[in-house]
């Protein structure tokens, strides 16, 4: 059977994952059994994609992410080089945990910048920008811009990963796309439909 993906020689890929058509995985990278890659996924070098976790379609995981059990990346996501997930609270050494894997969703079109950390059992909203280096400790609202640690709101983004600046009327226009975005009373933006 002709395989739809493609793996360096030195990548290891475990027996009972599924891998999308058109994905590549690169050098030194482990991808454990029970993951579920979709299409078009780009995994760099030195890359960690523990037991059970699913990516979406078009994900875009840079060199040295390790992405543990319990993390759900949604379509078109992008990781940062060496960022990286939790999926314990509380961890010891010498006591097993395995049971407490916490689950953290990443939502369609988030970015995580470079060297930042998500802490598990958090949910990182649509088109979220997290900032290099930041460690994001709650859960992230759609749009948000986060920088920090620990990681905190400082603006919002649009879906092509621009600055959104809203006026009176809470209104902003994507510079690039065209977009527009309203910003709330409730402190959440929402994309407006042409």
């Amino acid at each position: 059977m002709e395989r739809i993906y493609f793996a360096h020689g030195t990548a290891v890929i475990d027996e009972g994952c599924t891998i999308g058509k058109g994905t590549k995985i690169w050098h030194f990278t482990h991808i454990m059994k029970g993951c579920i890659i979709g299409e078009n996924c780009n995994l760099g070098q030195n890359v960690v994609v523990s037991p059970d976790v699913v990516l979406g379609r078009n994900v875009k995981v840079q060199n040295n992410v390790s992405i543990y059990t319990g993390v759900i990346c949604e379509d078109d996501v992008f990781l940062g080089p060496s960022m990286v997930f939790t999926n314990v609270i509380n961890p010891r050494s010498q006591i097993l945990r395995r049971d407490q894997y916490m689950k953290t969703w990443v939502r369609k079109g988030a970015s995580i910048g470079a060297n930042a950390t998500i802490v598990c059992g958090n949910e990182i909203g649509s088109f979220s920008f997290i900032g290099a280096g930041a460690v994001v400790t709650k859960d992230v609202p759609a749009y948000a811009l986060i920088v920090g640690n620990p990681g905190r709101l400082v603006g919002w983004m649009s879906e092509y990963g621009h600055r959104l600046h809203f006026n009176e009327k809470g209104l902003a226009t994507c510079s690039e796309s065209h977009d527009q975005y309203r910003l709330t009373n409730e402190g959440r933006v929402t994309k407006l439909e042409k």
